[in-house]
C-alpha cells in the first residue's frame, strides 16, 4: 500500500506518541458525527445522537471513539503491513456493518484536524510559556515548517486569525476589544516567529 521511509516512520510514531487515545477518540468521532449528520445511520444503537451536545456526551460514541483510536494505535504500531492488520476490521465493516468506505476518508480527516489542533494548541502553550524570546522558542518549529514540511507561511496567519476567532467565540463578551487587541498583537509575534526561517 505504501512505503515508509525511516523519517516518515519516525514522524508518524512522534505525532502518535502525543495522542491521548481516550481524548482524542471520543472528540474525533463527535465531530464525524456532527459535522457528517448521514454518518450517525452506523449508530442507531448508541441512543440519543440528535443534537451536537448529545453526541458529545454520549458515552457509547465516546467509548467508540476510544475503540477507533485503539485500531488507529495497531496500524502506527504495524506500518509495515496495515493491510493485513486491518483484513478482519475492514471485512466487518464492508460486510456485516455496510459502511460506505468514504466515511473513513472523513474520520481520517477529522482525526487529522483534531490531533492537529492539540499540537497547534502545545506549541502556543510555549509561545505563552516564553514571551520574552519566542523568536528562539520557534526557531526549530519554524525550520521544520520552511525546510522539510514546506508549509505556505501565509497558513500561519490564518490559523492565527482561526484561532482568534475560536478564542472569541469561547469568550464571548469577555474578549473585549482591549483583550482582542493585545491577543492579536501576540499572534503576529507567533505568525513571524513562524515564518522567520522561510526568509
Amino acid at each position: 500500500m505504501a512505503d515508509w521511509t525511516d523519517a516518515e516512520k519516525s514522524t508518524i510514531s512522534a505525532v502518535w506518541g502525543q495522542v491521548d487515545i481516550n481524548e482524542v477518540g471520543p472528540l474525533a468521532l463527535g465531530r464525524v458525527l456532527i459535522v457528517y449528520p448521514w454518518t450517525q445511520r452506523y449508530f442507531g444503537s448508541f441512543g440519543d445522537v440528535s443534537t451536537a451536545a448529545a453526541i458529545m456526551g454520549n458515552p457509547k460514541v465516546a467509548a467508540h471513539g476510544k475503540v477507533v483510536c485503539g485500531a488507529l494505535d495497531k496500524a502506527v504500531k504495524n506500518m509495515g503491513n496495515i493491510l493485513a492488520t486491518y483484513k478482519s476490521l475492514s471485512e466487518t465493516h464492508a460486510n456485516k456493518l455496510f459502511v460506505d468506505p468514504d466515511n473513513f476518508r472523513v474520520l481520517a480527516d477529522v482525526l487529522t484536524i483534531v490531533i492537529a489542533a492539540k499540537v497547534v494548541c502545545g506549541a502556543l502553550d510555549k509561545a505563552v510559556k516564553n514571551m520574552g524570546n519566542i523568536l528562539a522558542t520557534y526557531k526549530s518549529l519554524s525550520e521544520t515548517h520552511a525546510n522539510k514540511l514546506f508549509v505556505d507561511p501565509e497558513n500561519f496567519r490564518v490559523l492565527a486569525d482561526v484561532l482568534t476567532i475560536v478564542i472569541a467565540a469561547k469568550f464571548g463578551a469577555a474578549f473585549t476589544p482591549e483583550i482582542q487587541a493585545t491577543w492579536q498583537k501576540f499572534m503576529k509575534v507567533v505568525v513571524a516567529a513562524m515564518s522567520s526561517r522561510y526568509f
